[in-house]
């Protein structure tokens, strides 16, 4: 089970995803698409806002491996953070969490193995993911 987060980061539903990584973007690009009820929100890790929670939930702040969602005072990280959101959102995506009945060892060993390699797979950007102008009130700090 998670821990239990302060309370001032119960609140919301915070994903944080490393700006830098193509795939990454390609995952926020996605939740932008898919979430229409606009249940997260999201924020880099190497924004402020994504610091201040990296700091506040024990994460390293410049040693990014894993996407973090924040939800109801709760950290999830890994691929329960992904299996998780894809929980929340509409049909055909809640159909992914078919996962959770494999081991998290063997989820989180390829998580691992994916998230170790994803600058090289999919490239890296020299600067942070921009929010989109049209979905600029879904991430933290715009």
């Amino acid at each position: 089970m998670a821990p239990k987060l302060r309370p001032q980061l119960e609140s919301d539903r915070i994903v944080l995803f490393d700006g830098l990584c193509n795939l990454c973007a390609g995952w926020s690009r996605f939740l932008l698409r898919f979430d229409r009820a606009a249940r997260f929100r999201l924020a880099t890790v190497q924004s402020p806002e994504g610091e201040s929670i990296l700091r506040a939930v024990g994460l390293p702040t410049d040693d990014y491996e894993t996407m973090v969602l924040v939800q109801d005072g709760r950290l999830f990280t890994k691929s329960d953070a992904v299996l998780e959101v894809m929980r929340q959102l509409p049909e055909p995506w809640p159909a992914l969490c078919a996962g959770r009945v494999l081991p998290s060892a063997l989820r989180d060993g390829l998580y691992d193995r994916l998230a170790r390699n994803r600058y090289r797979l999919f490239g890296r950007r020299e600067q942070c993911m921009a929010p989109p102008s049209n979905a600029a009130a879904r991430f933290l700090g715009h």
